[in-house]
Parts: structure tokens; C-alpha cells; sequence
């Protein structure tokens, strides 16, 4: 892999504000529409919680032409070495890519596509120090895990090509890295073998959701409505943020969905910051 640092160590963030019509975004199950106020609210306590963790967050405004925008690591997986834009599995996502292209060439030297190649959501993608692990899901296939892969492979990191779990919208779902050589895991995924090599703690029964955690340097966010999950993490010795998710997860939204995140090497040693983006 191309640095030592450790692969959850960052300083800086992009995430997107959510629109009004994100009330309309796609879910797997319908649990009822989100409240946007609720969705809002809780959007903002997980910019400041990046902030408070160290990282310089850039925002940019609202797509009101599409629900799901405020979803941004679906459509772009970004390293120090560079930036790759993705292809979500969803179609009517897929102009969003044309929104954050952009916005990703400003901020990196080196940006690469998977030149419309099968389809791949960054929800599928787990960074592990050794691998980059590429989930197969309903949206992700093999043809976009290998244009993934090929574009990987261009930035100097290996990879593996996994399964996520049948039923499971994303192979992130259920899974989080927590510490190098550890993740948090639902009992489902850890027993198909996925991550040989690695500790696993497992999600307690009930609160398999809670596995969409982030662990962002000293701290590890998880939602709120998970005590359990968070009383293991303390117990483990983590540093726990409880976030509240309850609107975005209508949306089947979790914590790593809505920001992208690497570690910018003009910004070390200089204190966070937060900016707007400008409307392109």
C-alpha cells in the first residue's frame, strides 16, 4: 500500500448538504419517509463531529435533482495518492458523478474513472491495511469491481474481490474498520470468512446496523440507538461519538455513507477548518 499511515488516520472531508427532496431518497425497505428538519439536524452533528475529530471539512450545496446526493462516498473513493470516481449501481445516481467530478480534480492531481465499465457503489468498498476489499452486491458486479480493481491497481493498492452478505444493500453495511487490524462486524458477515487475518467484534444480536460504524483517527462514530454496540466498543477501550441516525436511516443511510474522507498532505499541521464549496 502506498503510505504506512494508519488507513482510518485523515484530516481532511467532503461531504454534500442534504436536499429537500431527499425526503424522496431510495430505500430497501420503507420504513416511512425521513423528516428533512430530522435529516438536517442530524447531518450537521456529523459535520461537527468530523470537525471535532480533526478534519478539515469542505461542504457542498444541495442537488435538489437528486434525493440521494448527501450520500457522497457512493460515487467517489479518494487516498492521498488520488481520486477515483465511481459508477453507482442505482442509475438514476449516476448523474451525480458529473456533480462531484469536478469538484474531486481540484483536490487531487491524479483522478481516474472506471470509463463506464459494470457498476460500483463506494459502500461496497472497504480499506483494510492490506487490501482494499471490493464488496459484490446488488451495486456492485464483477465487471465494476475489476474496472475498480484496474484503477487500484494504477494507485498502488491491492485488492480482493468479496460477497456481501445475500439481502445486504452494501458490503459496508455491515462491516466497519475500527482499529488496523481489527473490524466490527454482523455475525453473518464475519462467518463467510471475508476477513482472514483480522479480528472481528461482533454487532450484538439486534443491532447488526450499528456495523456501519467510521472510525476517524482517535474516535469511532456510531449511531446512538445502538447501547449495546457502544458499551462493547467502550469496554474495548474506544472512544465512542454517538450519532443520531434515525432519519437518515430510513434511507438506509449509515455513518460512512456521507462523507468522503483521506488525508491531504497541504493540510498537516494546520488546525480544521469548514468551507463552503462553491456552486458550480
Amino acid at each position: 500500500m502506498p503510505n504506512s499511515r494508519p488507513v482510518y488516520r485523515f484530516n481532511a472531508a467532503l461531504v454534500r448538504e442534504p436536499s429537500r427532496s431527499v425526503v424522496r431518497g431510495l430505500r430497501a425497505v420503507d420504513h416511512g419517509d425521513p423528516d428533512y428538519d430530522g435529516v438536517a439536524a442530524e447531518h450537521a452533528a456529523y459535520v461537527d463531529a468530523l470537525e471535532a475529530a480533526g478534519l478539515a471539512v469542505s461542504v457542498l450545496p444541495p442537488l435538489e435533482a437528486f434525493p440521494d446526493s448527501v450520500f457522497v462516498e457512493d460515487l467517489a473513493l479518494v487516498f492521498s495518492a488520488g481520486a477515483i470516481v465511481l459508477r453507482p449501481g442505482n442509475a438514476a445516481r449516476r448523474g451525480e458523478t458529473a456533480q462531484l467530478a469536478p469538484v474531486l480534480r481540484r483536490r487531487f492531481e491524479t483522478v481516474l474513472d472506471m470509463s463506464g465499465t459494470g457498476y460500483a457503489d463506494g459502500g461496497d468498498i472497504l480499506v483494510t491495511p492490506d487490501h482494499v476489499l471490493i464488496g459484490l452486491s446488488a451495486r456492485t458486479n464483477a465487471a465494476g469491481a475489476g474496472a475498480l480493481g484496474a484503477c487500484l491497481t494504477k494507485l498502488g493498492y491491492r485488492y480482493k474481490v468479496v460477497t456481501t452478505p445475500s439481502g445486504v444493500l452494501h458490503f459496508k453495511t455491515d462491516c466497519a474498520l475500527i482499529e488496523e487490524n481489527c473490524v466490527l462486524s454482523t455475525a453473518r458477515l464475519a462467518a463467510s470468512g471475508v476477513f482472514d487475518g483480522l479480528e472481528t467484534l461482533i454487532t450484538p444480536e439486534g443491532e447488526e446496523a450499528a456495523a456501519n460504524a467510521l472510525r476517524i483517527n482517535d474516535v469511532v462514530l456510531v449511531g446512538a440507538q445502538f447501547p449495546r454496540t457502544i458499551e462493547m466498543l467502550d469496554q474495548a477501550g474506544y472512544e465512542v461519538v454517538p450519532l443520531a441516525t434515525g432519519e437518515i436511516g430510513k434511507i438506509d443511510a449509515g455513518l460512512s455513507c456521507m462523507s468522503l474522507r483521506w488525508f491531504d498532505e497541504t493540510l498537516d499541521n494546520q488546525p480544521p477548518t469548514r468551507k463552503k464549496a462553491p456552486v458550480l
